[in-house]
C-alpha cells in the first residue's frame, strides 16, 4: 500500500511575515545577494509556494562596505543605455558603491530573483542603507550572518 502525500499550497493570506537585518560590511557581494534573495522568496521556509510571495523583509545595512573580491571593483561595470547615440554609460563597481551604494546591492539581488511580476513584488520588500543606522527599528528584526 502507497501513501498518497500531499502538497502544502499556501495561501497569500496565510503568509506571516518578519524583518530581518544584515550587516554587509566586508561580505562579498555574491553571497550577500544570494542570502538575501533567498529570504526574500521565502525559500527559507517550510511552507514555501513558488506561485506565492511567502519571503520576508531584509533589511541590509552598512552597503558602502560591501566587499568585492580580487579585482571586481575595476573589472565589473554597471552600464546602461542613454537611447541616443553613442549613450552607452559605463560606471565600475568601486565608483557604483561609492556613488550609491544602496543601488548596487538593490542589483544584484535583483539578478538572482526569478524573472517574473512576483520578483517586483519580492524586491519592495528589500531596504537598503549604506551606513549602519536604518528607520525600521521599530518592526524589532532579527540578525542574519552570513559567513
Amino acid at each position: 500500500m502507497s501513501r498518497r502525500q500531499t502538497t502544502l499550497m499556501t495561501a497569500p493570506q496565510q503568509v506571516s511575515r518578519k524583518y530581518y537585518v544584515v550587516d554587509a560590511t566586508d561580505v562579498a557581494l555574491g553571497r550577500l545577494a544570494a542570502e538575501v534573495a533567498t529570504v526574500l522568496m521565502g525559500k527559507h521556509r517550510p511552507e514555501y509556494t513558488p506561485h506565492v510571495d511567502t519571503g520576508e523583509h531584509v533589511i541590509v545595512t552598512n552597503a558602502s562596505k560591501v566587499g568585492l573580491p580580487g579585482n571586481r571593483g575595476e573589472q565589473n561595470f554597471r552600464q546602461r543605455y542613454t537611447e541616443y547615440p553613442g549613450g552607452l554609460k559605463l560606471e565600475s563597481y568601486n565608483q557604483l558603491r561609492d556613488r550609491r551604494p544602496d543601488q548596487l546591492v538593490q542589483d544584484a539581488v535583483r539578478r538572482m530573483l526569478p524573472k517574473n511580476r512576483l520578483s517586483r513584488v519580492m524586491l519592495k520588500k528589500l531596504h537598503v542603507f549604506p551606513g549602519a543606522e536604518h528607520s525600521l527599528t521599530q518592526h524589532k528584526p532579527a540578525a542574519i550572518t552570513i559567513g
